[in-house]
Parts: structure tokens; C-alpha cells; sequence
């Protein structure tokens, strides 16, 4: 199941079990506070995702304030006009049309109306926590990325030595069964290091074109589609990598 999908169900889920104990509690009638509160649980999604996802990034994001002032009054209205439905339909499907067995709280359109607007709410936080995590990752991500680009040699073992290489004299690094190499324009280094580490430490112009296979893209003599020539070597660009090295070259796949 999608993770986002599995997030949303799991919130809604809780809302429910939430509503369920918190409307149980006032009238001791846990099952008619179920009914209830599965009752009301989709006015709270489609307000919800109606205000976080289209008012908030339409409106608010843009600083259209006026227009998302307007639309969140007729959303207001519109979820009490639902709320009052709710409560219709609870009077007659759960109290039978006697209205001393409806809960007190779930006839009090201004403490549903509080309700309501606090799980909104807390979908609005939640959207707000994840985006500042997925912006601090992105940052960590950029920093990562700014740091890789700065540097100018990695540091490599072999022969239990080690050994610095200039960047910019790599011209590619082909992975064998037990070991790498590294070809420079006048050397090779043979080392035990994995291809996958190398490649986080690389900066962005190496690129991994093949699973055994990384190339400089400042020293490409020439490339088609398939394979790739560096200093007279011809390297493949396997099916798994092709697109996103296509992308790279500036070449649509």
C-alpha cells in the first residue's frame, strides 16, 4: 500500500476511535457514538482535505487572502449545512425520533462545529510537520550535494595504503567481481572499495551509466544511445540507467 495512503487511513482511523470514546464518554452509549461519529467522519474528511488541499495552497500560499477568506466562509457554511444533516439523520436512524436519547453533545452545533474545525486542524499541522521535514532533508540533500561538488580528490584504499586521486583526473571506474578500478589518464588504482560508495562520494558530472560502470561527463569523447567513449574505451548504458543518463546528456531517450 502506498505510504501516504496507509498515513490518511491511519489518521482517519484514529479521528474515529477519537470521536467514538470522546461522544461515548458524555452519554455512556458507546455504540450510538460509533454510528455517530462514522456519521460525521466524511463532512470532517471532505472539509478537511477541501481546506488543505485547495483553499490553503490556492489561496493562502499564494496570498490571495481575500478570495481564501471568501471561500472559507462558504465553506464554513456549507460544513454546518452537512453538520445539521448529520444531525438530522442521527435523530432519526439513532434516537428512533426521540430526541432525549440523543447524545447532548452531538445537538450542539457550535461544540460539533469546534470539533470539526480542530481535526481540520490537525490535518493542517501534520501537512505543515511533513513539509518541514521534507524541507530539512532537502536542505541536508543540497548540502550534501554543494560539499561533494567542492571537492577536488577522493581518498581510496589499496594495497592497505591511502591513496588521493584527483577528480579530475578520473575518467571513469568499472566495477569487477571483487574489486574497482579507477582509471585516470595515466594511471589505474585497484581497490576494494564498493562502486555504490564511490558514487555517493562523487560529484554530480560522474555519472553511473551501467551497474559496473561510472563516467566523467567533463572527458566524454562521444556517446550514442548504447555506449559511451572515453579516452578510445567504449563503456555500455544499460536499459536500467539509460533514461536518467539520456537526461543527463542533455539527450531525449
Amino acid at each position: 500500500m502506498n505510504s501516504r495512503i496507509l498515513t490518511h487511513s491511519i489518521f482517519w482511523t484514529v479521528t474515529t476511535l477519537f470521536l467514538t470514546v470522546y461522544f461515548g464518554r458524555i452519554a455512556n452509549d458507546y455504540g450510538q457514538a460509533f454510528y455517530f461519529a462514522t456519521f460525521i467522519l466524511p463532512v470532517a474528511m471532505a472539509t478537511s482535505y477541501f481546506f488543505n488541499y485547495y483553499l490553503v495552497p490556492q489561496f493562502l500560499i499564494k496570498k490571495r487572502y481575500w478570495k481564501f477568506s471568501l471561500y472559507f466562509f462558504y465553506t464554513l457554511i456549507f460544513s454546518l449545512y452537512l453538520e445539521m444533516l448529520v444531525m438530522v439523520l442521527s435523530f432519526i436512524v439513532l434516537a428512533n425520533y426521540q430526541y432525549d436519547q440523543m447524545n447532548p453533545l452531538t445537538v450542539d452545533i457550535f461544540s460539533m462545529t469546534i470539533i470539526l474545525y480542530l481535526i481540520v486542524l490537525a490535518v493542517a499541522f501534520i501537512r505543515t510537520f511533513r513539509a518541514f521535514q521534507s524541507s530539512l532533508q532537502t536542505q541536508k540533500e543540497l548540502e550534501h550535494l554543494s560539499i561533494k561538488n567542492e571537492n577536488l580528490s577522493i581518498i581510496v584504499k589499496s594495497n592497505r595504503e591511502s591513496i588521493p586521486i584527483q577528480l579530475d583526473e578520473i575518467t571513469h571506474i568499472e566495477s569487477l567481481a571483487d574489486f574497482v578500478k579507477i582509471y585516470t589518464r595515466g594511471n589505474v588504482t585497484v581497490t576494494k572499495e564498493k562502486i555504490s560508495k564511490l558514487q555517493e562520494e562523487l560529484p554530480t558530472h560522474f555519472i553511473r551509466i551501467h551497474r559496473s560502470f561510472i563516467v566523467n561527463r567533463n572527458l566524454i569523447d562521444s556517446f550514442s544511445k548504447e555506449k559511451i567513449k572515453i579516452n578510445g574505451i567504449e563503456m555500455p548504458i544499460s536499459r536500467t540507467y539509460k533514461k536518467e543518463v539520456m537526461e543527463l546528456l542533455g539527450v531525449d531517450s
